[in-house]
């Protein structure tokens, strides 16, 4: 073994991250996907989102360490050529947690400010790790009412009795006035 391969990961774990924004309705999704295919990189996990005015893409690209250090440097040449805000680094693969639960959480109420921090703070609170959540305020057909809806996918420990936290989660909604269900994830 050389001083080489102990500084340079294996492979498979070299893994960059990378945030791309510009505004609507142009999206950093083709130019981003196609500089990852350029560099020889693999792209395993993409998320797009328009918020306001603004299109956003997180990526998550693998490939050998040459690989990735040459997407570093098409994605510094992309953000000076084109109009996209973007921001990368190096990280890793997600550990597994075969100890969590993967439950769904649904939530509509009248918007007002506060609910997803108080969200976020009742799950922080009981141990359970947020895995992903999109959250929006819209306008009610029927009233006009501001409403405020999030689909949040959350990672129950498995010792954790659910019974009770179902419980404890109902009248925490019950207490803010929160029309909620949580169910487990069905694939």
């Amino acid at each position: 073994m050389t001083d080489t391969d102990t500084t340079r990961p294996a492979p498979t774990e070299n893994h960059l991250l990378i945030n791309a924004y510009t505004t609507h309705p142009r999206s950093p999704l083709l130019a981003v996907s196609r500089r990852i295919a350029d560099s020889g990189c693999n792209l395993v996990d993409t998320r797009l989102s328009t918020v306001g005015r603004d299109v956003s893409v997180t990526a998550l690209a693998t490939g050998s360490w040459d690989a990735v250090a040459k997407l570093e440097a098409m994605l510094s040449r992309l953000e000076r050529e084109e109009d996209l805000k973007l921001v990368w680094y190096r990280t890793g693969a997600k550990p597994v947690q075969s100890n969590l639960l993967p439950y769904i959480v649904e939530v509509v109420a009248s918007d007002k400010p506060g609910i997803l921090y108080q969200l976020a703070d009742f799950f922080d609170r009981q141990g359970i790790t947020i895995e992903s959540l999109h959250c929006s305020r819209y306008r009610a057909m029927q009233t006009g009412a501001d409403m405020f809806s999030a689909q949040v996918t959350i990672g129950v420990p498995a010792d954790m009795h659910i019974a009770a936290l179902r419980d404890d989660f109902l009248e925490f909604c019950d207490h803010l006035n929160l029309d909620a269900i949580m169910d487990p994830m069905k694939f």
